[in-house]
């Protein structure tokens, strides 16, 4: 009947799929654990990144457990076992001397290319977009989460810097424009660097850390160096020690999670749309 209202599929323009391809461990050398979504819709990747001494296994247990809404969760372990520990504890890249004693000045550099072959894993074989891959980091974890949010803006500036045209092709290029990641969230974890960028890192940033005497308090000068390499950092300081434990510690992240993870608008590939014209 003409009163009736016309119902009409509509193909989605997000082009990346709902699911996601799991990552495989044949590209990815270091154990992880993969959650896909709980709801069924991969629109978000969390990578979750543990902190000194420990191993992917309790944040897997942590993605799990979070529940966050279209958003898978990969936990990695960190590449290097600590020496002259009788367990299964492991840092991101070497922290001690050989007496034993925490490097003032480690080289986070094996880590960082680590998460270079896990990302490009990620986006070019599993369909995750850059601005929809988020990292969480405790510590040392948090500081890796940082500096690589950091190197892949710089590697993209670079990129485009190197696909720029000649001054007589300019009028005809479409520049392509850098790409950074989703956001990260850094638990108690300073730069290591003294970041410089030529553009600060649009990459939004939460840095979630404990005030003095708590043993994992940040350094004087954390929080400004935050703000060189990045355009959007916010800071929330709770007494306590580690990581955040109780409902209302998490709730300052949940919130920034909430306003920076996106959201796929449809059920599937397809919505239905009410009293539109099917597209000519």
């Amino acid at each position: 009947m003409a009163s009736e209202k016309e119902i009409t599929l509509r193909e989605s323009s997000d082009t990346t799929p709902r699911t996601k391809t799991p990552p495989r461990s044949s590209a990815i050398p270091v154990p992880f654990v993969y959650n896909p979504s709980d709801d069924g819709t991969d629109e978000n990747l969390l990578i979750l990144l543990h902190g000194l001494g420990d191993t992917q296994i309790p944040f897997g247990k942590l993605g799990r457990q979070l529940h966050l809404p279209q958003t898978a969760t990969l936990a990695l372990r960190a590449p290097e076992l600590i020496p002259f520990l009788y367990e299964q504890a492991f840092q991101w890249y070497t922290s001690f001397d050989p007496l034993g004693e925490l490097l003032e000045h480690p080289n986070p550099t094996p880590a960082l290319e680590l998460m270079d072959k896990v990302v490009n894993h990620l986006i070019k074989d599993c369909a995750w977009p850059p601005h929809r891959i988020h990292l969480f980091g405790f510590a040392q974890g948090g500081t890796v989460a940082a500096e690589f949010a950091l190197k892949y803006w710089r590697t993209e500036l670079s990129l485009q810097q190197k696909s720029l045209p000649s001054s007589e092709d300019l009028a005809s290029h479409t520049l392509t424009a850098p790409r950074a990641l989703g956001s990260v969230v850094s638990v108690s974890g300073p730069l290591l660097s003294y970041p410089t960028p030529p553009k600060p890192c649009p990459t939004p940033v939460l840095i979630f850390h404990r005030p003095p005497p708590a043993e994992s308090a940040l350094p004087s000068g954390a929080i400004a160096s935050f703000k060189k390499g990045f355009a959007k950092v916010e800071e929330v300081k709770m007494k306590g020690e580690g990581m955040p434990r109780s409902k209302e510690e998490f709730a300052p992240i949940m919130r920034f999670w909430s306003e920076h993870l996106g959201r796929r608008q449809m059920e599937g590939l397809y919505e239905v749309m009410s009293g539109m014209a099917p597209p000519s």
